[in-house]
């Protein structure tokens, strides 16, 4: 049911951007050859070429905008002006592009400009007005649905709050039921308490209720078959919402197979075509960059023979997906037997185990380049959570919530919590906290973003020695 409800409020938003961004295109046509503001030198073009463009351009926006989550996602009023203005930006580069190189008429770029701030200007003014009038709307003319939530505790008090801050559902919260009677009567989050759990099916009818939220903590759920059995011949809607949210730790959801309900707790999105993707892209990028850099490759392994004794490779074993042990291949920038006396440790500033060679290397994050050979074998990704030492992360693991969750993905040569600034000997805490947010939000474009970004932050950084 609430799908279905916002299927409905976002379908006649999609309307709303589409009328919006028709007559934005055709409006900047004119302001450009029909005002005095910028003097038309070669004459006024036909508007017949640009509404032909405007169907490409149509595609191109509403694409956009479905990309970047526009119609999925929830934001606030200052959140939702700064994804409009993304997805326009991006939509905006596209055309140009398209254009530019496959053009058989000499289309205007003002044009372009005026119909990229007409559009953050009037899709932004068209929301605020169509999400109050579409309010206004719901609570006339479409069915409302009175609803009562059987729950007082945080679980039930997290479902009103969610249902209260989404008006365009349609949804009113009659009240709340309780277990024990000193909470009738008393009021949460400015909703009543109706009665208690055994008083269901008066309530119901008494308030008129359509729909009904089980929203019970773990030890209550025995009386749920109970309650269920009260108002079997109720003419109401019923939801369950299990008190489980709080063991979801990554990508957690429901869904269903073959008419089975699963709730996911813990699911890692390296399966299907994601998978695929992910290492088809690893494979591509790696094996180009190892071809372009193969002389550097060979500079920096004659420079570490010649400067010092030992290997040119330093090997180390690393611990990466799904807790297997791999070893990851660095160039040799330290003295050899560096950890004889110490241990496994990590680098300090000023560490005097390092080379002179060793210094620069690590520096500028060359000591890494070898982990590609990693990569293109498959042990490790392009990006994703810097792997760690099997014996570091014994100690870690007990002291840190969560820790050993980073390992549902791929350990890679550069991450989110790197062009972060969490790098080398930083907090784990906060390394954690963007490793599992780049597990949450994975994608490829997320996955290009942060190679971009290392290029020109994650390389120098001053956590690197």
């Amino acid at each position: 049911m609430f799908k279905k409800r916002l299927q409905l409020f976002q379908s006649l938003l999609i309307v709303n951007d589409f009328i919006i961004l028709t007559v934005c295109w055709i409006a900047a046509f004119y302001l450009r050859f029909y005002t005095p503001f910028i003097p038309v030198t070669k004459g006024i073009p036909s508007l017949d070429d640009y509404l032909i463009l405007l169907v490409f351009a149509l595609g191109i926006w509403m694409g956009t905008l479905h990309l970047t989550g526009v119609y999925r996602r929830f934001f606030t009023r200052t959140q939702e002006i700064m994804a409009l203005f993304k997805a326009n930006l991006i939509a905006l580069m596209i055309l140009v592009f398209i254009t530019f190189f496959f053009k058989r008429t000499e289309f205007s770029r003002l044009v372009f400009l005026y119909f990229g701030l007409l559009n953050i200007l009037f899709l932004s003014l068209s929301r605020f007005f169509f999400k109050g009038y579409y309010i206004i709307l719901q609570k006339k003319h479409l069915r409302s649905e009175r609803v009562l939530i059987v729950g007082v505790r945080e679980l039930a008090q997290n479902v009103a709050a969610t249902i209260q801050k989404h008006p365009e559902l349609g949804l009113q919260i009659r009240g709340f039921l309780a277990r024990v009677p000193q909470r009738v009567g008393t009021e949460i989050q400015g909703i009543k308490v109706l009665g208690l759990y055994e008083e269901i099916d008066q309530v119901i009818q008494t308030w008129g209720i359509n729909l009904v939220i089980f929203a019970l903590p773990l030890t209550a759920h025995q009386k749920l078959e109970e309650l269920l059995n009260r108002i079997r011949n109720e003419m109401v809607d019923i939801k369950i919402v299990p008190d489980l949210y709080r063991f979801i730790s990554l990508r957690g959801g429901v869904e269903e197979f073959e008419g089975l309900p699963f709730i996911n707790l813990r699911e890692s999105p390296m399966v299907g075509w994601n998978r695929i993707l992910k290492r088809s892209f690893d494979i591509i990028v790696a094996s180009l960059v190892l071809i372009i850099l193969s002389p550097l490759f060979l500079l920096i392994a004659l420079a570490i023979k010649v400067t010092s004794k030992g290997p040119i490779f330093y090997r180390q074993i690393r611990m990466g997906l799904d807790g297997h042990v791999f070893e990851m291949l660095k160039f040799r920038s330290m003295v050899v037997g560096a950890e004889k006396d110490t241990g496994p440790v990590w680098a300090q500033k000023e560490d005097p185990r390092r080379t002179r060679l060793g210094k620069i290397l690590r520096k500028v994050s060359l000591d890494e380049l070898p982990q590609l050979i990693n990569v293109i074998k498959g042990e490790m990704s392009l990006v994703g959570p810097r792997p760690e030492r099997p014996e570091l992360i014994q100690s870690f693991k007990d002291k840190i919530p969560k820790y050993m969750l980073r390992h549902k993905m791929k350990a890679g040569m550069t991450g989110w919590a790197q062009i972060n600034g969490w790098r080398g000997n930083t907090s784990l805490e906060k390394r954690i906290e963007f490793d599992l947010y780049y597990i949450e939000n994975w994608s490829l474009p997320l996955d290009s973003k942060i190679l971009i970004k290392t290029l020109w932050k994650g390389i120098l950084s001053k956590e690197a020695y």
